[in-house]
């Protein structure tokens, strides 16, 4: 039996039906409720013209992320709150400071991208008191501004903390941020769930179970079910492909999924985790990644994504697998027989396929804890420095002990039909001292260990030149005498992106 899907929509209950499951949010939006103020730009996440806020329960708190619409299929909302920029305004007519700080700092050119722009800000404005310019860049790297002026919206960024408060908001009316959040998750509570969604129409079925064991069951009865999570890869297929997906199985809100356990093991990561919770606990013990991961994906994309979903998407130009491959990731798969463990570099046997069994999900993703003496680096080349696919990937893990490198797993992206390890580079590394030799020894051999192709990213020859100097470069900035700096940093560099 088909239930509707319900949602809050600028502060007012919506319930759904008569639509196909694969609907997007953004036609949705635009189609059936005339909010075109957000917009279509590119249709695959890569703009942010179409940029809303969505806000749902976490435990006691509310959390506020900024998504994109057009990559996100209508009944991944159901049970959580839908604001467009048609809320910010006050209900007797008043500006949110978030608009009125692009007002007065002339931030509004041609004006289409404006309502995303305002809408990136209103999710910084709700999560961060007093952000960097970094965490500025940060908020934005998801919006596009084809009029290339980036300038006046930072500086709107920064002024808009300056201006009162909001009043009489639309989506929650007290002007005190905590008691707004106080009656919206009181709101919540009446669209909320305890039981599966099931949502079919038009010979299309949507299934949200709550508990893995019935995912699990689903898999079994289901095989040929879609399982989603982030959509942000499979929602290309419905935008750009035109592909009709008849079944799907939606592991989002099934709780023990979502959740990061620490264990004796390491670092347990469910496939619902979104990347944005994922890569902060990775941070604490991995934070030379923290420059990766905020490359991996715009804020809006890393608030849908998951880390499990780049995992079994199988892509080998997905900038998580090298990085896991070289932290010597396992993936969890899980179907009604049972779990089983897979190391990560052994989980893809060719380009797109996986070791993923008919009837099994990836169900985690666990990194083993951090060893002592461990020395990591990670550099992602593209032709664009934020929201962009790599050219190349490599990331090294090398554990040094007395001047000798003890291991070494080297995770590279870009190079192969599917992620992969240098294994050849590894065992010239292992055994050897850590020094200026051993690097050229090893990038040498990197530079021909894989066989890569030429695209419209890079040529053949640039990829293989590119990883050995990639290994150069992380001896030069861990194992040098003199370690050397190999970047330069400008305050306006995320203006000149």
């Amino acid at each position: 039996m088909s239930e509707p899907v319900r949602f809050l929509l600028n502060g007012e209950r919506v319930d759904v039906t008569g639509l196909s499951p694969q609907t997007t949010l953004l036609e949705f939006l635009r189609d059936e409720r005339r909010l075109t103020g957000t917009k279509e730009g590119c249709a695959e996440g890569d703009c942010g013209a179409c940029t809303v806020v969505v806000a749902e329960r976490v435990g006691r708190r509310v959390a506020w992320k900024p998504v994109n619409a057009c990559i996100r299929l209508l009944p991944s909302v159901d049970g959580k709150a839908v604001f467009t920029v048609e809320s910010l305004k006050s209900n007797d007519g008043a500006l949110h400071p978030v608009q009125q700080a692009l007002v007065d700092c002339h931030a509004s050119q041609c004006g289409f991208c404006t309502p995303g722009f305002a809408m990136s800000l209103f999710g910084l404005y709700k999560t961060a008191r007093a952000p960097s310019r970094r965490d500025v860049d940060d908020a934005l790297s998801g919006n596009l501004c084809r009029c290339t002026g980036y300038r006046p919206i930072v500086e709107a960024a920064q002024r808009m903390y300056a201006l009162p408060p909001a009043t009489g908001w639309r989506g929650c009316t007290p002007s005190d941020a905590a008691e707004a959040d106080r009656e919206l998750a009181a709101q919540l509570a009446t669209v909320e769930r305890n039981a599966p969604l099931e949502y079919a129409h038009g010979g299309r079925r949507w299934s949200a179970p709550r508990t893995a064991a019935e995912v699990a069951r689903l898999c079994t009865t289901r095989p040929d079910a879609r399982i989603v999570a982030g959509m942000t890869d499979l929602a290309l297929w419905v935008t750009k492909q035109h592909r009709v997906l008849d079944d799907m199985i939606y592991v989002g809100d099934v709780a023990e999924l979502a959740s990061i356990s620490e264990t004796d093991d390491g670092l347990d990561i469910g496939c619902a985790v979104v990347l944005t919770d994922a890569v902060t606990a990775l941070n604490r013990s991995y934070p030379e990644l923290a420059e990766i991961w905020q490359r991996f994906a715009s804020v809006p994309i890393r608030n849908s994504a998951t880390l499990c979903g780049n995992v079994a998407n199988g892509s080998p130009i997905g900038d998580s697998m090298p990085v896991l491959m070289a932290l010597g990731a396992i993936v969890i798969v899980r179907s009604a027989a049972g779990e089983r463990s897979v190391p990560l570099d052994a989980f893809y046997p060719g380009f797109r396929q996986t070791a993923r069994k008919r009837g099994e999900f990836v169900a985690s993703v666990r990194i083993p804890r951090r060893s002592p003496n461990l020395m990591l680096r990670a550099y992602k080349i593209s032709k664009r420095y934020d929201q962009d696919i790599s050219a190349v990937f490599a990331c090294f893990a090398l554990t040094i002990g007395d001047g000798l490198i003890r291991s070494a797993r080297i995770g590279c992206g870009g190079v192969a039909p599917t992620p992969i390890r240098a294994v050849a580079t590894e065992r010239i590394l292992a055994g050897s001292p850590w020094n200026a030799a051993t690097a050229e020894r090893a990038a040498t051999v990197l530079a021909s260990e894989f066989a890569p192709i030429d695209d419209m990213r890079a040529s053949a020859n640039y990829r293989r030149i590119v990883l050995g100097n990639l290994l150069r470069r992380c001896f030069h900035e861990t194992g040098a005498a003199l370690p050397t700096p190999t970047r330069v940093e400008s305050p306006l560099v995320a203006i000149d992106r």
